[in-house]
Parts: C-alpha cells; structure tokens; sequence
C-alpha cells in the first residue's frame, strides 16, 4: 500500500490546527481535513472562546467604567452622586470580539498552514477499512501511517421534560444572538462548564438578569470548595442568582414565559440556556468500521492518547474534560510526538494548569487541598495561604478580592496550586513550572518580585513558609530537650 502522508489530521479546531503546524515544522508529510458543513463545524468559529474572552474584558471595563464615581469622576458623566451608569452598544462590543478572533485565526489560517507545508483539503469524509485503513474526503483516499482526531466537541443536551418543546440556546447560539441585539433579558442558565460561569458574569455585566443552575454541591467539580465557595459569592454581589445541588425536573412555556421547576422552586425565564456538558464531534466519521470505540462523553483513548485502533489517536474535547485550548495542545504535542516517533509519551494531567476567566480569575495547577490529604498523610501536608488585600498591587488597583493557596509537603515539595485573584492565570503558570522542574518553594526565595506586582505574593508565601518552619524545628527541638531530660533524670 502506498503512504501518501506520515499523519492525516481531521478536524478544524484550534488542536488541528495546531497540530498541523507543529508536526510540519517537525518536517512530517502532514494533511488536515477540515470540514465544511454538518456537525464537525459546530455553530460557530474555531476560536470562539477567544471571542468570549474579548466579550468578557469588555464587560469588566464596563464595570470598571461604572464604578468610576469611587474616585470622583461621576460629574464629567452625570449631575448626581450616584454610580455612572454606562451602557454599551452590544453590536459594537461583538464587532470588536469578532475583530480579535479574526486576527488571531490569521495565525492558523488554511492559507498560512499550507504556505507552511501542510495539505490543507476542505470536504467531510469518513474512515474506511477496506481494502486498507484510509479517509476518503472529496473522492480522494487519503493513506497515511497515522491519523489524529481533533474535531472538537459540540453542547451535549440533558434530558429534562418539556426542554425541547419549550426550546433553549446554547453558548455558541447566545454568541450570536449578542451580536445581533435580539438576546431577551432574562435568562437562566444550565451550568457545570467553565464557560457557563464565565458566561453568567459577563452577562450579568451587561444587565442581564441571569440564574445559574448546576447539579453538584459546587459550581465545578474538583475545585478547591473554599475558593468556590468565595467565587460564588463574587458572583452573587453581581447579581448572579446561583443553584448548586439543584435539578431541574422540568420545563413549561406558560403565557409566552419558560418557566423551570428547579428543585422546590418555579423560575420564570426568558430564555434557557444550555451549558451542561460536551459531546465529542464524531458522528459522520463511520468510527464503527475502524474499530475505534467512544461513549457519550468522550472517544476512549490510552494514557498516551491512542484510540482503540493502534494507528488513530486523539486529542482535545474529543477525548472528553473542558475545552481549554492550553491542554488540547498539550495533549496535540503528546499525542503527535506518539503518532510519528515512538508512543512512549504519557499525559501527565498533574502539571497542566486551567482557569476561569471570571473576574477575577480562578485558576488551579496540581493537587488541591482534598485531593492531597486522600494521596499523603495528614500530617506530611501543609496549606499555605495569601490574600490579595496584603499586595501592594492589588491596593492600587483595587483588586483586592483573591486568595492564594500553595499545597506543599513538609520537605517542600510542591503539590499544586489554587488561586482566585487578579492576574491569577499569569501567576499559575509559575507553580505550573515549579511543580514540573521538581522546584521546591524555598527556592521560589530567590526570586526577586517587582514591586508593586502581584508576584509578590510568592514572597510572602515563602515567608509564611519560614515561620511555619521554624515553629516546627522549634517545637522539635523543645521535644527534644524534654526527651534528654527525662533521660538525664533516668540515669540519676
């Protein structure tokens, strides 16, 4: 059989794309099959979720915006007292978003990835096993040593009685209907993605009454429950109206209104929006034939991310977890460095950090405080905490709202982080290294942190450190003395 390509790569996601380029600049014979029309596009670009942060930086200048009266600035917008009211041309805030998105997908861009090697084929296929392992697209066979899945994942919905005749959105959808002035404003939102929670602020920021509905105790699972329990109240103080260990039974369109029966209560609605879940894009992609299995969530792949068929892999939210473009190219790099040399490359989930671009932002890197007390003894844990009112920057800035949590051992090791505050997505990124270079905190002592920033509070976390240190060789120590004693009275 002749090999025309060392990889085929399918799907047009951010992954792909990605993936396209790094195994070109990796000098591999390499196609990527993006598609046209049906499920594997979704309802929306690429990089959408750059499109959502663009919304989301704007929603916090309107904040900061409105919030301007603070510092004596309500007379140049208004004859009173009161907080400045600013409204926002939602038109001119999605044109903006769109703009950001536009420049970045330049960057992967079909005409840039081939201008860089890559055989760019745009059509929907599917596999076939016969004669030999193949994609067809387009009527052409494309044959290749590997394959690699990166084709995203689309809204999974539940099922809840009435929802589809009552009708609902999902983000994608909202996306668009912002951008063209016809989203009503009352909304409740299904929950449990980090984009559902992005999304309820930044609504909520625009005006929007907005109700945040999720199944668990916390707003997402495998978080640490004291910063979740602080983000919802951030929430909250917006105006974010929050259900956690709530189900929805069902849902009534009574009077031109949706009504949702969540737990004991009837929530009056004016659209529902669906953000629960993902489900991989394989539809149309005659898996069955190739002998590549899959569930309602996600593809099956190994912890080197190889499908059940030895020559497909995967990678992304096709593979189930969150949409975080950070770990889709992360799990691109594993699974391509398998694809086209040898598999030996595992995912180490522990060092990867993730994040929820609230404001502020949540991030998190390693273990959390629960999940290191289950692996190590009690006692061999420590938990280190900062709080953003102490920095200097935070005071300027008035972003003092944060909290700073270091897991470590009592050798100093460092198990991982969660941090709620400003500038959060910046500063995991730290631990992220420290945690993989096998760094201990003391020798986070040797940075030297500008100052005012936040990176301050590594400083001060090293600090408390020491204290806590020197307390227990202090301690030690007088059991020691006591020991000797006793042993000295003994002897007598």
């Amino acid at each position: 059989m002749t090999i025309d390509y060392d990889v085929v790569i399918i799907g047009g996601s951010p992954a792909g794309r990605y993936a396209a380029l790094t195994a070109s600049q990796q000098k591999a014979k390499v196609a990527l099959v993006e598609p046209t029309h049906g499920a594997l596009t979704k309802l929306n670009t690429p990089y959408e979720f750059i499109d959502h942060h663009a919304l989301s930086h704007i929603s916090n200048l309107t904040k900061q915006l409105g919030d301007a009266a603070l510092f004596g600035l309500h007379a140049s917008c208004a004859d009173t007292q009161e907080k400045c009211r600013i409204s926002i041309d939602m038109s001119q805030a999605t044109l903006y978003a769109h703009g950001v998105v536009s420049n970045l997908q330049e960057q992967y861009s079909p005409a840039f990835l081939a201008a860089q090697g890559v055989d760019v084929i745009l059509g929907n296929g599917q596999f076939q096993s016969s004669p030999h392992l193949s994609f067809a697209v387009n009527a052409r066979l494309l044959r290749a040593r590997t394959y690699l899945l990166a084709t995203g994942s689309h809204p999974a919905i539940p099922e809840i009685e009435g929802l589809q005749k009552t009708r609902f959105l999902t983000i994608p959808q909202i996306r668009q209907s912002l951008s063209s002035s016809t989203l009503p404003k009352q909304l409740v939102i299904l929950g449990g993605l980090p984009q559902s929670i992005e999304l309820a602020q930044t609504l909520a920021r625009f005006g929007y009454d907005v109700t945040l509905v999720v199944e668990r105790p916390n707003i997402l699972p495998h978080v640490d429950s004291e910063i979740a329990q602080l983000l919802c109240s951030v929430l909250e103080a917006e105006g974010v109206r929050i259900f956690t260990k709530t189900f929805i039974t069902q849902v009534r369109r009574i009077e031109g209104k949706k009504w949702l029966q969540v737990g004991d209560k009837a929530i009056e609605a004016d659209e529902i929006v669906v953000a629960t879940a993902q489900q991989p894009n394989i539809e149309s992609l005659n898996l069955a034939a190739v002998n590549v299995k899959w569930n309602q969530r996600r593809l099956l792949v190994n912890d080197k991310l190889q499908t059940t068929n030895p020559r497909i892999w995967a990678c992304g939210d096709v593979i189930g977890g969150y949409e975080f473009a950070n770990v889709a190219y992360y799990e691109a790099r594993v699974a391509l460095q398998n694809a086209l040399f040898f598999p030996r490359e595992k995912v180490n989930y522990r060092y990867i950090p993730w994040a929820v671009f609230t404001h502020p932002t949540f991030a998190q890197v390693g273990l959390t405080q629960v999940q290191a007390k289950q692996q190590y003894s009690a006692d061999e844990v420590i938990i280190l905490r900062q709080f953003f009112k102490t920095l200097s920057a935070s005071q300027i800035r008035d972003e003092t709202t944060g909290i700073f949590k270091l897991i470590v051992l009592r050798n100093g090791e460092i198990l991982g982080a969660s941090i709620l505050g400003a500038q959060a997505g910046e500063l995991i990124n730290v631990i992220a290294l420290a945690i993989t270079e096998k760094i201990k905190i003391d020798r986070l002592a040797h940075l030297a942190p500008l100052c005012p920033s936040f990176s301050e509070i590594f400083e001060q976390t090293v600090r408390d450190w020491r204290q806590q240190n020197l307390s227990r060789n202090i301690a030690w120590q007088d059991c020691l003395e006591s020991f000797f004693h006793l042993r000295r009275n003994w002897n007598f």
